[in-house]
C-alpha cells in the first residue's frame, strides 16, 4: 500500500533505533559473559549487572510511508510501543493526531527537548501561485504536500478564493468573502461612504457612479458641471464589475455614447473620471502593481512589500480625443493587454522593458530630485486608508462563514493594490485585486497557437519574496514559540532585538534574506484609527444580526439595535422605525441585484445610522454626527451587558467570576473615537529603501 514520506521518515528513524538496540544487546550480552567468568575466577566478587534498557519510542507514524519496519530476529526481541496520546512532556500539551514531538533515541523523554519539525503546507488548489510557492517553501525548508494530505497541514494556500469549509485549523491564505469585497461595484460604494465621511481624507479615489442604477445621475452631473464650465472636456473609463486583466474595459467622453448603452443593458459597470495627467516615464504611461498583505483582520495588521511591479503600456501617450481613445495600449496598463502588443518588452533587466520594478522607478526619479520618501509616505497612506474602508464589509463575510466559537481556520491573504502617479506625484487608486498574478514566467508564443513559458526575472524577484516573508510572517510553529516566550519573560527592550517587523531574529532564518514586507498597522495606527467609524459601524451590525450565521440584519434586529442603544424618541417612534428600515431596505434590495434575497445589508445599515446621527446631532460636520451617535450606541450597549452580567450572577449565585450567559447579541469590538487629525506624512526616517526600495 502507497504511503506518504512521514512513514519513510519513521521506518528509517525505527530501523536506526533497532540496530542501535541489537549492538546494544548483543554487547549486554558479552559484558554478562564476561563478568560471569570474572565471578568464577574471583569467588568473591559479585558481578553487577543493569537491566537491559528499552529502546527509545518511536514517533507516531505520519501519512504515507511506503517501507514496511525492519523485520528483527527472533535472538533480539523488539516490541513496537504503540504511539502515546498523552500530553507532550516538554509542552504539557496533548498530541494532535499525526503530530506528535519527536524525541531523541537516548535519554528520558523528560530530559530531551522536543526536535523542531517542518512547517506544513498544502499546495494542492495554489493554481497559478504554485511556482513561486514552490520555491519559497525550498528557501524555508518546509514540507509541502502538492496533492493534499488526510492529516491537517499548518497552511493552506488557495489560488482563487476561500471555499473549503472542512478545513477547520490551520491557516488559509484567502478571507472569506474577500473577492465579492474588492469588486468594483462594491469597492466604489465602500469608498463612496469614506468620502462622504472624510472628503478630504479619500481624495486618491477617482469619483465613481455606478451603473445601471445612477445613469440618470451620472448624466445629470456631467451636464451641470458642462454648463458651469463650457471649457470642461472629461474622460470617462467604464469598467465592468465582474471583469479582470482589462477585459471590457473602454473609453468615452459623452454619456450618451452608445457603448455605454449596450453596458447598462449587459452587466453591472462603473464608470469613473479618467485621469488625463499621468507621471510618464519613457513618454509612457505607467501604473504600480504593490503587494499588500492583510495579515489580520481583529485586530487589524497591514503589510505592505518593499518593492513593486510597475506594468508600462506600450504606444507612446497623448491626452485621449476623438482620435486615439480606442487606444488601448496607449491608455491602459493592464498586463494582460499590453503583452499582446508588438511593441511590448520581455526584459530581464529591472530597470528596462514593458515590466520593471518600482524601486527602478524610484530610482530614476529620485536622481531627478524627487522626494522618494513623500512618495512612499503616500502611498502608505493610500494602502491604510483603502484597507480601512474594505474591512467592514469583510467582517461581515467572515462571521458568516466562521462565526464566532465554531472551529474554523485563521486567514491572511496577499492584495495587489494598482495605483497610478499623476505628473504631480500624487497616488491614485485604480482598484484592488483579490486574486493578484503570482506567475514567474511569461508565455511567447512561436507560432500561432502554439507557447512557452520563458522565466521572468523581474516576476520572480518581486513575487518570490512576497510569498516567501509571507509564510515567514504566517509561520505557527515561531509564533507559537514566540507567544511563549514573551508569556515567560518580558525583556526590557524590545526593539533592539526585534527587526523592521517586530520579530524576533531566528537563527533558522539566517540564510534567508532580510524580511522583504514592513508593517504599517498598527504601527501607524494612532494616527488612523479616527477613519475607522464604518468599523465600529459594522460592528454593531454584526451584534444584532443574531446567531444564525447570515449577512442581513431583519426587521426584529433592527428594532432590537434601536431599543437597546435607546434611540427612540417622542421624535422618532417605532412606527417611524419601521417605515425607516422598509425604505432603506426596499430602495437597496431594488436597485441592487446582488440583495434580492429580504433584510437590510450593511452598507443599508450604514446609510439609516447616518440618517439617524444627522437626526440627533444637528449642528455637527456628518463625521462628527455619527462618531457621537456611535459613541452613544457603544455606552448604552456597555450599561446592557455589566446589567444582564449582574441578572446573571445573581440569579445563579455566582461570583464576581462568572460569565454572562450567551445572549441572541454578541459584543462588539470598540475602537477609540479619537477625531485628532492625523500629520501631513507619514514619519518615513525607516522609509529608505535599498535600491530606491521601501526597507
Amino acid at each position: 500500500m502507497r504511503r506518504g514520506s512521514c512513514e519513510r521518515e519513521l521506518a528509517a528513524r525505527w530501523e536506526v533505533e533497532a540496530v542501535a538496540a541489537a549492538r546494544a544487546t548483543v554487547k549486554r550480552q558479552q559484558v554478562i559473559v564476561d563478568a560471569g567468568a570474572g565471578a568464577a575466577r574471583e569467588p568473591g566478587r559479585k558481578a553487577r549487572l543493569e537491566p537491559p534498557k528499552a529502546p527509545a519510542q518511536p514517533r507516531a507514524a505520519g501519512e504515507g510511508d511506503a517501507r514496511a519496519p525492519p523485520r528483527l530476529s527472533p535472538a533480539l526481541p523488539l516490541v513496537r510501543p504503540k504511539p502515546a496520546r498523552g500530553p507532550c512532556p516538554q509542552h504539557a500539551k496533548p498530541r494532535g493526531k499525526g503530530r506528535g514531538c519527536r524525541q531523541s533515541s537516548g535519554g528520558s523523554p523528560e530530559e530531551e527537548p522536543c526536535l523542531q519539525r517542518p512547517v506544513t503546507v498544502d499546495s494542492s488548489k495554489a493554481k497559478t501561485s504554485l511556482d513561486a510557492l514552490k520555491i519559497s517553501l525550498r528557501q524555508l525548508k518546509w514540507k509541502e504536500f502538492p496533492f493534499g494530505r488526510r492529516l491537517p497541514c499548518d497552511i493552506y494556500w488557495h489560488g482563487v478564493s476561500f471555499h473549503d469549509n472542512d478545513i477547520f485549523s490551520g491557516q488559509v491564505n484567502k478571507f472569506p468573502g474577500m473577492t465579492e469585497t474588492v469588486r468594483k461595484v462594491t469597492l466604489s460604494r465602500a469608498m463612496r461612504i469614506m468620502q462622504s465621511l472624510f472628503p478630504e481624507e479619500y481624495n486618491f479615489y477617482p469619483r465613481s457612479w455606478i451603473l445601471p442604477e445612477e445613469f440618470q445621475l451620472f448624466v445629470a452631473q456631467v451636464r451641470m458641471v458642462k454648463a458651469n464650465d463650457p471649457s470642461w472636456k472629461p474622460t470617462f473609463i467604464v469598467k465592468p464589475d465582474g471583469g479582470s486583466q482589462g477585459d471590457g474595459i473602454y473609453l468615452i467622453k459623452d454619456p450618451n455614447d452608445i457603448r455605454l448603452s449596450r453596458t447598462l443593458q449587459s452587466r453591472p459597470a462603473v464608470v469613473q473620471e479618467y485621469i488625463c495627467k499621468p507621471l510618464l516615464i519613457d513618454k509612457l504611461k505607467f501604473d504600480i502593481r504593490l503587494y499588500v498583505l492583510l495579515k489580520s483582520l481583529d485586530p487589524l495588521e497591514i503589510y505592505i512589500a518593499k518593492d513593486g511591479l510597475s506594468r508600462f503600456c506600450t504606444e507612446p501617450y497623448q491626452e485621449p480625443n476623438s482620435q486615439n481613445l480606442h487606444h488601448v495600449f496607449m491608455h491602459l496598463t493592464n498586463y494582460s493587454l499590453n503583452i499582446h502588443s508588438g511593441k511590448f518588452i520581455h526584459s530581464d533587466s529591472a530597470n528596462t522593458g514593458s515590466k520593471r520594478t518600482f524601486s527602478s522607478i524610484l530610482s530614476r526619479l529620485s536622481s531627478k530630485g524627487v522626494d522618494i520618501k513623500k512618495v512612499w509616505s503616500d502611498i502608505i497612506s493610500l494602502v491604510i486608508k483603502t484597507v480601512i474602508a474594505l474591512t467592514p464589509e469583510l467582517k461581515v463575510y467572515y462571521q458568516l462563514d466562521i462565526p464566532t466559537g465554531r472551529p474554523g481556520p485563521t486567514c491572511f491573504q496577499i492584495l495587489g493594490f494598482d495605483i497610478l502617479l499623476m505628473k504631480n506625484l500624487k497616488p491614485m487608486l485604480l482598484e484592488v485585486n483579490a486574486n493578484p498574478s503570482m506567475r514567474i514566467e511569461h508565455e511567447r508564443e512561436l507560432s500561432p497557437g502554439v507557447f512557452e513559458n520563458i522565466p521572468s526575472l523581474v516576476d520572480e524577484e518581486v513575487k518570490v519574496a512576497v510569498i516567501r516573508d509571507t509564510l515567514r510572517l504566517m509561520d505557527p510553529l515561531k509564533n507559537r514559540k514566540e507567544t511563549q516566550s514573551h508569556e515567560l519573560e518580558k525583556p526590557e527592550k524590545e526593539e533592539a532585538d526585534t527587526d523592521v517587523t517586530g520579530a524576533p531574529d531566528d537563527n533558522a532564518e539566517a540564510h534567508l534574506p532580510s524580511i522583504f514586507l514592513k508593517q504599517v498597522f498598527p504601527k501607524y495606527a494612532k494616527q488612523f484609527n479616527y477613519l475607522r467609524l464604518v468599523d465600529r459601524m459594522a460592528n454593531l451590525f454584526i451584534r444584532f444580526l443574531g446567531i444564525k450565521g447570515t449577512m442581513k440584519l431583519g426587521p426584529t434586529g433592527f428594532r432590537t439595535f434601536i431599543r437597546n442603544c435607546r434611540l427612540s424618541s417622542s421624535s422618532l417612534s417605532m412606527a417611524a422605525v419601521d417605515i425607516l428600515y422598509i425604505d432603506i431596505t426596499r430602495k437597496w434590495n431594488t436597485g441592487n441585484p446582488e440583495h434580492r434575497e429580504s433584510g437590510m445589508c450593511l452598507q443599508a445599515f450604514v446609510e439609516a445610522f447616518f440618517f439617524l446621527a444627522q437626526r440627533k446631532f444637528k449642528m455637527l460636520p456628518l463625521h462628527e454626527q455619527v462618531a457621537s451617535l456611535i459613541d452613544l450606541c457603544e455606552y448604552q450597549l456597555s450599561l446592557l451587558d455589566e446589567k444582564r452580567l449582574v441578572c446573571t450572577q445573581n440569579n445563579t449565585g455566582a461570583g464576581p467570576d462568572a460569565q454572562d450567559s450567551p445572549s441572541q447579541e454578541t459584543n462588539s469590538t470598540e475602537q477609540p473615537s479619537v477625531a485628532s487629525p492625523p500629520p501631513q506624512e507619514i514619519d518615513a526616517d525607516n522609509l529608505t529603501q535599498p535600491k530606491q526600495a521601501l526597507s
